[in-house]
Formats: structure tokens, sequence, C-alpha cells
């Protein structure tokens, strides 16, 4: 290992976590000013981009052992089922519930339906993001 390593290592490990509360930051401000879902999943696929430059593949994938096609099912069924769950309540479909929570910490907080769409939404960019990445990085 070399110095450069030592050092590109280190700060990708604080910069990995800073990218990835940000991201988290955008997924909950989508609703009232731009991100979301899909920003937020691409930016947490370019912090993990960032772990694999400088790491290789094979510690991040003991790191962070995800099977992401799993993640990418688990979205499509989040995204659709928030979707289509308004067809139960017989109203217009992708139409969204909403109320006002006081939650711990958070205080009064406007709660959406849309927030699991947007999770699903989320999701789905992270694994098919790094689907692709893993598969044209890897020599498998």
């Amino acid at each position: 290992m070399k110095n450069s390593d030592v050092i590109i290592q280190t700060t990708t490990k604080v910069v990995f976590f800073m990218i990835f509360l940000f991201s988290i930051h955008i997924f909950f401000a989508g609703h009232y000013t731009p991100g979301g879902g899909f920003v937020g999943g691409l930016l947490t696929a370019s912090a993990i981009v960032l772990l694999l430059l400088a790491f290789d593949i094979q510690t991040v994938r003991k790191a962070l052992p995800f099977n992401y096609t799993v993640i990418i099912a688990i979205g499509l069924l989040l995204a659709l089922g928030t979707a289509s769950a308004s067809i139960l309540f017989d109203v217009p479909f992708f139409t969204h519930a909403y109320d006002d929570f006081r939650l711990p910490l958070f205080g009064l907080t406007s709660l959406h339906s849309a927030m699991m769409f947007d999770l699903g939404v989320y999701l789905v960019v992270v694994g098919a993001t790094m689907t692709i990445i893993l598969s044209i990085g890897s020599d498998d």
C-alpha cells in the first residue's frame, strides 16, 4: 500500500458519510424542494462508487454485502404498491395521503404516503446504478 492510498482511503471514509448523509437530506427534502428519491439515490450510488475507487470491489462487497438486484425488486414493489394502493380506497391512481405527526427529535412533521413511493424510487436507482457499475467493473 502506497502513502497516497492511505490518504485517499482515509479521506474517502469521511467523504462517504458526508455524501450519504446529504443524500438522506435530499431524499427527505424532496417533498417541498428539489430532490427526492431519484437524486438521493444517485448521491448514495455516487458515495458507494467513491468507495469502489478508493478500495477494491471485494473490500466494498464485504463492507456492504447487499444484493443490488434484490434492492431493485424491493424498490419496485414499494413504488408500484404505494402508487396502486390508492385503487383500494377507490381514489384515482397515484393519489397520496398525508397528515401531520409529532415525532421525537423532529417535532411536528408532515408525513406523506408519497415518501414510500420515493423510497421505492431511491432503492431502484441505487440498485440499478450499482448493478450496472459492478457488472462493468468486476472480472466475474
